[in-house]
């Protein structure tokens, strides 16, 4: 028979303080940085919403990886709203709170899977107490733009997130990300190392790519039946993914006498080739249209 830990004091304490919304934001100021975390974890787990949405604005990490707390937890629209809801306060003020540190919002489910069992006290080590593993990927980008001249005030928060389109309308998480972005331009970026294009009409996909930083953009998976036309649409925003490495391409309708138009596709194809000079793999699958002019595009 299995028997089921108690729980621990640190849980139990989060658990107590969290009963009372208003008593734990008002904690936070003077809440020491270990007990972030595990108070976090709690206040996901139970949708305290104010409270979530408190302590995204004195996180005190440079790093908050939601995604691998969404991972263990059933995510809530409410919850999700909550959390970006406490960044957009954030950036709305002119000077930013002195303890604030939160330069990422990583909604990645795969990455920083330990960070919430480091801190949770399970396995808390002297080093992972000084300098937690998300805060690493941020430290050369912070230096850059030091020496740019950017004040902290107006330094950009980044979001991110791998995009699966699959739909023929967009769930409402990811609609809600784009709403932020779009209030607050500048000062939140949306990067997406992996995009995955299905279904979608291409209106929405360009109402998309129109908010993510398209440099960002490593592996990119374009999976639809689409027309030469809308093909050429797509092609200039490819040619802005100067950083891709991974190119999947398949399933492209061509109509019956569409040869000028053809043509102009392959043109196209291989113009915007010549913006991605980190490009190392290139999978094309049914892609008719390219029939006798492969080698156009690959030269």
């Amino acid at each position: 028979m299995n028997v089921q830990a108690p729980p621990r004091l640190l849980e139990l304490g989060a658990q107590c303080l969290l009963r009372n919304e208003a008593l734990a934001i008002m904690a936070l100021e003077e809440l020491p940085v270990e007990l972030f975390p595990p108070l976090f974890m709690e206040a996901f787990a139970g949708r305290h919403t104010e409270a979530l949405k408190a302590m995204v604005q004195a996180w005190p990490f440079p790093c908050l990886p939601l995604g691998a707390l969404m991972q263990d937890h059933q995510p809530h629209l409410d919850t999700f709203q909550a959390a970006l809801d406490g960044l957009d306060v954030l950036l709305a003020q002119e000077v930013r709170p002195r303890r604030w540190k939160l330069q990422v919002l990583d909604l990645r489910r795969k990455t920083h899977q330990d960070f919430w069992t480091l801190w949770s006290g399970m396995k808390v080590s002297v080093c992972s107490l000084l300098e937690p593993d998300p805060a690493q990927p941020m430290q050369k980008r912070c230096r850059v733009e030091a020496q740019v001249g950017l004040k902290p005030e107006q330094a950009p928060v980044e979001v991110l997130v791998d995009l699966c389109i699959k739909e023929d309308t967009l769930d409402e998480t990811l609609s809600y990300l784009l709403k932020k972005a779009k209030k607050r331009g500048k000062l939140l970026h949306i990067r997406c190392q992996k995009l995955r294009i299905f279904t979608m009409p291409m209106q929405s996909i360009r109402k998309i790519l129109q908010v993510v930083q398209l440099d960002s953009i490593q592996d990119l998976e374009v999976n639809c039946i689409w027309k030469l036309a809308t093909l050429s649409r797509f092609l200039p925003h490819l040619g802005r993914m100067g950083n891709l490495r991974r190119l999947l391409l398949s399933r492209i309708h061509i109509l019956p006498h569409t040869t000028p138009d053809q043509e102009n596709c392959v043109n196209q194809l291989s113009a915007q080739f010549l913006n991605l000079p980190h490009l190392q793999e290139l999978y094309l699958d049914s892609i008719s249209f390219l029939e006798g002019r492969l080698h156009q595009v690959l030269r």
